[in-house]
């Protein structure tokens, strides 16, 4: 919440199916917005919060993830601007250069190939690029030239909910990854790429006591 506030944004909207959280987010004054526990991913839940609270169809939306407390508030303001900047895109998200090979291998981190005009071509779990005559010669453990996907995202209200009435497609299905379903609809993902990697988010319950350190004591942020 915080991030966001610092980023600059119009509006924050704290939207949660859990009371718990949505009462925790009431006691720092947060705007908040109950929704249904059946969506499968929160572009889902983004776009029920839309039609409920009738956001305009142009406005652009930033979809920041609970799990992400320590996201750059430079990073959320540089995605909206790349949709503000890339009128044709429905969509815009961001990624950073990646050169460890482990990461590049690791089904964990999500990988995207841009064209040259900086709009998504495909995102996978999978290595891609896939240097073919580098593996071909053995130097698999050589630094490589990818980009790590960054699960933040900016949406034009009104393609959210477009988005949300198509069925789940075969590469999102494999993939688990959903913003494919953007891609194989035609539509456009604008890329912002920034040089350093956010710190990670939360996952498990180490993480959540290292983010609580951070926190105890922000010189260490």
């Amino acid at each position: 919440y915080d991030c966001a506030k610092e980023a600059g944004a119009e509006r924050i909207i704290v939207a949660t199916d859990d009371e718990r959280i949505a009462e925790a987010a009431k006691k720092f004054r947060a705007q908040t917005c109950l929704t249904s526990a059946s969506h499968v991913s929160g572009t889902d839940r983004l776009a029920e919060v839309i039609r409920r609270l009738g956001i305009p169809d142009n406005t652009i939306v930033v979809n920041l993830q609970g799990d992400e407390p320590l996201m750059p508030p430079s990073l959320i303001r540089e995605v909206a601007d790349s949709l503000a900047a890339h009128p044709d895109a429905v969509v815009s998200t961001a990624c950073c250069p990646m050169t460890d090979p482990y990461e590049f291998g690791n089904p964990n981190v999500v990988k995207v190939v841009m064209d040259e005009a900086g709009y998504a071509l495909y995102f996978s779990r999978a290595p891609i690029p896939w240097p073919r005559e580098r593996m071909a010669a053995g130097a698999s453990d050589k630094p490589i030239t990818a980009y790590r996907h960054i699960g933040l995202y900016a949406y034009r209200a009104g393609f959210v909910k477009e988005y949300a009435a198509w069925k789940p497609c075969l590469p999102e299905q494999a993939e688990q990854l959903e913003q494919l379903r953007v891609l194989w609809h035609g539509r456009r993902i604008a890329v912002h790429v920034s040089e350093e990697m956010p710190a990670p988010g939360v996952d498990t319950p180490e993480d959540l006591e290292r983010v609580r350190q951070l926190f105890s004591n922000p010189a260490r942020r």
